[in-house]
């Protein structure tokens, strides 16, 4: 294996601004309350009640976006962004089962109640299938014991009717009937689907991992199947089919019926008690929709080994999971086998990369630039004790770059 010093300057994100979110205290980026989402070009950061934007491509000023929430909603607990051809927004997740979308001048696009839990997790992705006739571009959101998936088509239309609304003549009259009435829910619930993964325990982070086919001996049906990767404490790793069907179990029954009823009677009783604030806080009473069917695969126990992060790669192929025990499992998401596994790299962060190999070697497209096969993909490992950042895949096999 390779040591080398590389460092190599993109950019600079220091502001004022940074203070709001603990800059300058010691540990600060390393609080369980700070959240953050990377882009392109910008990255943005949280805490509960405060997002930050910031960019390094030009000398633009920081964004901030300060939520209002009700004490109903919670506090901001995931953040990411989605991208989408003709615009960019940010979505925020709390800790009471809300999704937030805000544009990138601080205005509330939608809010929408998923589920009466702690969201950990919210992923864009747009991943192929199983098969190659099949993709799918979607919004995951994570709660310690239900997955949601929302298809980024709906997401993407309702944002572009947002900002043909926005930039019309009539905008100011119906900005301020919206914001009489209840901004954020002028279109109506956006559809999505709905599983409780919650067989082995609560889950630390999950993922749909792309369209599978349906089981076998099943006769052919218009309905999709999906792939989910769960890692929890209890199972390392867990895989489910997850069906469009919403005919549930009993289990799934019971909490489609009890969830829904114990909020709406914690609801009427704070009601009751806060009466004289009943006008600002306005509890909505929520009805979360049934769950769909969720189809245990394969599940990996080892303990006492906890799984604790979960990459995904740029097509969902592979995914790599880090655990307690200084592991790193390497995934086929399609045959839901481990292909690799690395030892002693306790507290990593693993991140998937395409690099350009090859590059004495002219392109195939000259004309067009490079081309997909001239790009390699590559597994980022930092290794905080080891002091390193070591590159795997292709021709780049083990080499690492010294980060102190």
């Amino acid at each position: 294996m390779g040591r080398r010093a590389h460092l190599t300057e993109l950019g600079c994100i220091v502001c004022e601004e940074l203070e709001q979110l603990g800059a300058g205290k010691e540990g600060w980026l390393d609080s369980p309350n700070l959240y953050h989402a990377l882009d392109s070009n910008s990255l943005a950061l949280a805490n509960e009640n405060l997002v930050l934007v910031l960019g390094w491509i030009d000398d633009s000023r920081p964004i901030t976006i300060r939520p209002s929430f009700l004490s109903h909603e919670g506090k901001i607990s995931a953040i990411e962004w989605l991208i989408f051809d003709d615009h960019r927004v940010l979505a925020l997740a709390t800790s009471q089962g809300y999704l937030l979308l805000y544009s990138l001048a601080s205005e509330l696009i939608h809010k929408q109640m998923l589920y009466p839990e702690r969201i950990i997790k919210l992923r864009s992705t747009h991943r192929q299938g199983f098969h190659q006739d099949h993709s799918s571009a979607e919004v995951c959101v994570v709660f310690p014991s239900v997955i949601v998936r929302f298809n980024a088509s709906d997401i993407e239309s309702l944002v572009h009717r947002w900002f043909q609304e926005r930039s019309s003549r009539l905008w100011g009259d119906k900005m301020q009937k919206r914001e009489a009435e209840d901004i954020g829910n002028s279109y109506g619930r956006l559809p999505h689907q709905l599983w409780n993964v919650n067989k082995f325990g609560p889950c630390v982070d999950a993922a749909v991992i792309g369209i599978m086919p349906p089981p076998l001996m099943e006769y052919e049906s218009s309905q999709r199947y999906y792939c989910a990767v769960i890692i929890g404490h209890d199972a390392v790793i867990s895989a489910f089919r997850l069906s469009e069907d919403r005919k549930r179990s009993l289990v799934g029954t019971i909490l489609s019926k009890v969830v829904p009823a114990t909020f709406s009677t914690l609801t009427s009783l704070s009601k009751m008690i806060w009466r004289s604030d009943e006008a600002s806080t306005r509890p909505v009473e929520v009805k979360p929709q049934a769950f769909a069917k969720a189809s245990l695969l394969t599940c990996l126990k080892d303990h006492p080994r906890k799984g604790e992060k979960l990459t995904l790669s740029p097509g969902g192929s592979l995914a790599v999971i880090t655990d307690s025990l200084g592991r790193i499992l390497l995934l086929d998401t399609q045959a839901l086998v481990v292909i690799r596994l690395w030892k002693g790299y306790r507290d990593a962060c693993c991140f998937f990369m395409e690099m350009l190999v090859g590059k004495d070697m002219p392109s195939n497209s000259v004309e067009y630039g490079n081309s997909k096969s001239d790009y390699c993909l590559c597994l980022a490992i930092h290794a905080p004790r080891r002091e390193v950042v070591e590159l795997n895949g292709g021709d780049i096999m083990g080499v690492a770059f010294q980060t102190s």
